[in-house]
């Protein structure tokens, strides 16, 4: 059987999988798993079992991620990393992250089925993180961060929506918190990180392809800004109001022009006004803001554009604005070698020459590369609707991505065997971070 007949049988188990674990969720009538949670626990009970029919030995780690490893031509060797993340937002669609973690798995499944994996000058390690979206606690990318040795202990404190502790989830769970550090790898031990994911936007569908590599994931920072004025009733002329929220709206305007403008992403997702009466204006409004740009540079020119614009109407409404930062991630540039390898599977796969899209969203990749190199894959993802029950891919498209997926891993045994990728040791750690 060829790679090409393997991926498109391949692809069908996939997305049946993808439909089992869908079912695996908190929402009685939509798809939720959130971190540390019993759904996450049957959910890595039937991952582990697929991981298991394949070859590889299994265990979840001191941070709550699912780990299935496969070794290669003898044990014990660095690994070459294949993951994404099993948790959802809430009302999820089938595929982020999850379409990753278990294309992974077929991918090592086969390697080892047709005994390609005993002549790897690797192992795999299929990496299936616990919460990359932070729905639960609210902060991202935990499981990731804590492989990447990005862990933070005031994560710990943080309550769920029930007053759940982090700390208490982790016991409930049948983990110790006081351990999660020992989740951190090391350096010496990884060859570099791969990752699959749905597109979560339109340009491979507007380019009718169905496969791209990223060449880096964006930058972003997310901020709550406060606008106050001053509560007065509606009759009050306007020539003498202080008006919180018609100030905040010319803000939010502001920025859709400022990103359009700068080729950037920004969006206001929630905002509130005080005191809340119809008939009474508003002293008081707040609204969180998220910017993405391609990189650093670019995106603190845009905030500073807006701050600027904000300061301006601000002080032709008569308001005060300030701004208190929430979060803040440096773009991540995926490394030459890992991309050029997915690129050159992207090519063997498709029959047709490869390109790379910058990723707005946010990826457990961005937590990885504090430790390793890292790479990613892109798959059509219809309409380019992601976090949405309408998430929808095609199965073909998962055929080329599943055939181009063990291409790149076969491309990198490749580089190493040609000495483009050298082997990590203690001594070339330094020179290889």
């Amino acid at each position: 059987m060829s790679t090409q007949q393997w991926a498109v049988k391949a692809s069908e188990t996939i997305l049946a999988r993808c439909d089992e674990l869908a079912g695996l969720t908190s929402m009685e009538h939509g798809i939720e798993r959130d971190y540390l949670s019993p759904q996450m626990a049957q959910a890595y009970r039937l991952v582990a079992g697929w991981m298991r029919q394949g070859g590889m030995s299994t265990h979840i780690d001191q941070a709550g991620n699912l780990v299935g490893r496969l070794e290669g031509r003898e044990p014990g060797l660095p690994a070459l990393v294949l993951g994404s993340h099993l948790d959802s937002v809430p009302d999820a669609g089938k595929y982020d992250g999850i379409l990753g973690v278990i294309t992974a798995v077929s991918v090592a499944t086969h390697l080892h089925d047709t005994g390609i994996s005993d002549t790897l000058p690797f192992a795999i390690e299929v990496l299936g993180f616990g919460d990359e979206e932070g729905a639960r606690f609210g902060a991202t990318l935990l499981g990731s961060y804590a492989f990447g040795g990005g862990w933070r202990d005031e994560w710990l404190d943080r309550r769920d929506a029930h007053g759940v502790t982090m700390r208490q989830a982790f016991r409930d769970f049948g983990l110790d918190p006081d351990d999660v550090h020992e989740a951190a790898r090391k350096r010496e031990d990884y060859i570099g990180y791969l990752e699959f994911h749905i597109e979560q936007g339109p340009i491979l569908e507007q380019r009718d392809r169905a496969l791209s590599s990223v060449t880096s994931i964006a930058a972003a920072s997310r901020y709550m800004v406060t606008v106050k004025g001053r509560s007065c009733h509606i009759a009050t002329p306007y020539d003498l109001r202080h008006d919180a929220l018609t100030a905040a709206a010319q803000i939010i305007e502001a920025v859709d022009a400022i990103s359009q403008e700068e080729g950037t992403r920004a969006n206001v997702g929630e905002i509130s006004a005080l005191p809340g009466g119809v008939n009474v204006i508003a002293g008081e409004a707040t609204f969180s803001l998220d910017v993405r740009a391609a990189d650093n540079a670019l995106r603190d020119k845009v905030f500073e554009r807006i701050w600027q614009a904000a300061d301006t109407i601000a002080a032709d409404r008569r308001v005060s604005v300030t701004h208190t930062r929430i979060h803040t991630a440096d773009a991540v540039r995926c490394d030459p070698t890992l991309r050029g390898c997915i690129e050159q599977g992207i090519e063997q796969a498709e029959g047709k020459e490869a390109f790379g899209l910058v990723s707005y969203p946010g990826h457990d990749g961005m937590a990885v590369a504090n430790l390793l190199p890292i790479a990613m894959l892109y798959v059509r993802c219809k309409g380019g609707i992601s976090h949405s029950p309408l998430e929808s891919v095609r199965a073909d498209d998962v055929a080329y991505g599943a055939d181009a997926f063990e291409h790149a891993v076969l491309n990198v045994a490749q580089t190493i065997h040609d000495g483009s990728i050298a082997m990590p040791s203690h001594e070339r750690e330094e020179v290889l971070a």
